[in-house]
């Protein structure tokens, strides 16, 4: 693993990894991060990816893990500011291998962002795990219940008190810039998601994706319901998407979760599965 920093803008530097095959690779990938999920948890499976022969690149989102320079209250950066550090990656990671196709797997909110990207004909297909739409009443049963407190009194009380959300003070998300959480809470609380909160221009740029995309359900999602996955694929409205549903017992396991497939002892199971799944998208018309 090699640690680059990338320059997106005079005032931003993103940290990324990059995890070279030890042999030539036949593709790049870059993994989008879930919200408040730090690159590092994706190194297991990055590291083993690198070993089938992808070169793959993680990152972490201006203001958060170790993008992060300075206090989190000083960040000034919302959910549209990360689509184009997002957007600026994946140019980079297709720069270094322009003559091999790219591909993206995104965790959550790594599969959503992508829809808002500018540019993305160079996208041969996007593998989305527990990524679906965040409306809040396609929250799984348990977490819909919370939705009145958290986004009704916690997240406007504690950004407001700390400058930015507290996430791993409460146990929640984890540490977010402000305006990416009153971002996500205007998502959260439309019924299209972003979709809807961001307009007709957000409309517009996910029905000019064109890479196909596979998004996997975990039956046992403790955040996501397979409706609110459903909806995400159809936001996609002009690619080829389709979803999957995988339970725990299809890996020999109790239990997978919203962030179980990324975990070392799936390496056997549901890595294999990922790395089929990307070697069926082919190639996009444009390089």
């Amino acid at each position: 693993m090699t640690p680059e920093t990338l320059q997106v803008d005079a005032h931003t530097a993103l940290a990324l990894r990059i995890y070279e095959p030890p042999g030539g690779a036949h593709a790049s990938l870059v993994i989008g991060a879930a919200m408040g999920v730090r690159q590092d948890f994706y190194a297991a499976f990055a590291q083993w990816l690198a070993g089938q022969g992808y070169r793959v690149t993680t990152f972490d989102y201006r203001g958060h893990g170790y993008s992060l320079q300075g206090p989190m209250r000083d960040v000034r950066a919302t959910i549209s500011d990360w689509v184009l550090d997002y957007e600026a990656v994946v140019a980079a990671a297709k720069a270094a291998l322009p003559g091999q196709p790219l591909y993206l797997v995104g965790h959550s909110l790594g599969a959503q962002l992508p829809g808002l990207m500018q540019d993305t004909g160079h996208i041969a297909g996007m593998l989305g795990v527990a990524a679906g739409s965040g409306y809040w009443r396609d929250n799984a049963p348990r977490l819909k219940r919370m939705v009145p407190l958290f986004w009704g009194l916690i997240v406007p009380v504690s950004t407001t008190l700390f400058g930015y959300f507290p996430g791993r003070r409460l146990r929640m998300v984890g540490d977010l810039p402000a305006g990416v959480i009153r971002q996500w809470r205007r998502w959260c609380l439309n019924p299209r998601y972003g979709l809807g909160a961001e307009g007709p221009a957000a409309q517009e740029r996910y029905a000019a994706v064109r890479f196909p995309i596979l998004s996997y359900a975990l039956t046992d999602d403790e955040l996501m319901t397979q409706r609110g996955i459903e909806h995400l694929a159809g936001f996609y409205s002009q690619a080829a998407a389709r979803v999957e549903t995988i339970a725990p017992h299809e890996a020999g396991a109790a239990r997978i979760g919203h962030f179980g497939f990324f975990r070392p002892q799936f390496e056997a199971t549901l890595w294999p599965r990922a790395t089929a799944a990307l070697s069926g998208f082919g190639a996009p018309e444009r390089l």
